[in-house]
């Protein structure tokens, strides 16, 4: 370890270690210690500068829907860190994983009604549900780097990191081998995996006996067909069925084809309604 390496520097090499290769934001004082650590580091993401914290936030959501990965944004304190939230509440609200990394004052003025602090646990309590946390340590970052992004991943939800100044410039912290065996030190890895569910054979067989006995079936597909485009369509053709989308369905089907209705509901095309 160099005496000079800072927690900001470690939150980068975690990102690059979550393969993160974009992230999204707009400067303040609250978060300039990380754009440090960004500009110096060897290999980082892109940092992509928006004209406004919402704009990231959005970015990112953007970003992690047509890439299927996580989408990662960054904000200042206080106000930046306010501006965050219509795009992180999108992202609830489509089931997108979005790592949000929210500066915050130092932790020695916080409670004293400090200029930009306001409490971001509160703030972003409802948005970030699964997985919300301060860090306090240098010791905390890895554990809470790579929790948040388990937890989106796994809830496929927006998660907030909240990094205080004082805690963004401070040493780096030795990760060796030993720190297992440390008290109040926890291991971790940035990694995460997920099981393949597969439906049971009888469930198979009872869906295909519905659909030979229907006379004019129709489709209505949702988000949980994006990776099967095309059997979803071969299905439609095989049984002349008409197909309408979700909301969050609409990415996944080519709406030029002449079985496709469009999409339906509220916002929704006059085909799909009849």
């Amino acid at each position: 370890m160099t005496h000079d390496k800072t927690v900001a520097d470690l939150v980068v090499e975690r990102l690059v270690a979550w393969d993160v290769e974009r992230i999204y934001g707009y400067a303040g004082d609250g978060n300039n210690p990380l754009l440090g650590a960004l500009q110096r580091a060897d290999v980082a993401p892109r940092f992509m500068r928006a004209r406004h914290e919402e704009s990231a936030a959005f970015m990112a959501v953007a970003d992690a829907k047509y890439s299927g990965g996580v989408g990662v944004v960054n904000s200042t304190q206080g106000p930046g860190a306010v501006h965050l939230l219509n795009g992180l509440y999108d992202a609830k609200l489509d089931s997108v994983p979005v790592v949000a990394l929210v500066a915050q004052q130092h932790t020695s003025v916080l409670g004293s009604d400090y200029q930009q602090e306001i409490d971001l646990s509160s703030v972003f309590a409802d948005v970030a549900g699964p997985f919300m946390q301060t860090v306090l340590t240098p010791e905390q970052l890895p554990m809470v780097i790579d929790r948040a992004f388990r937890a989106a991943l796994t809830h496929r939800t927006p998660v907030v990191v909240v990094l205080p100044h004082d805690v963004q410039n401070a040493p780096a912290p030795d990760l060796g081998d030993d720190l297992g065996q440390e008290h109040g030190v926890v291991v971790t890895a940035p990694e995460w995996t997920h099981g393949v569910v597969s439906p049971r054979e009888d469930d198979v067989a009872r869906a295909v006996d519905v659909l030979d006995a229907g006379e004019r079936v129709a489709i209505l597909a949702g988000r949980g067909m994006a990776g099967a485009r095309q059997e979803l369509m071969d299905l439609a053709e095989l049984l002349d069925a008409g197909v309408t989308m979700s909301l969050l369905g609409k990415p996944y089907v080519d709406e030029s084809h002449p079985l496709v209705g469009g999409t339906m509901g509220h916002l929704g095309t006059t085909a799909s309604a009849r």
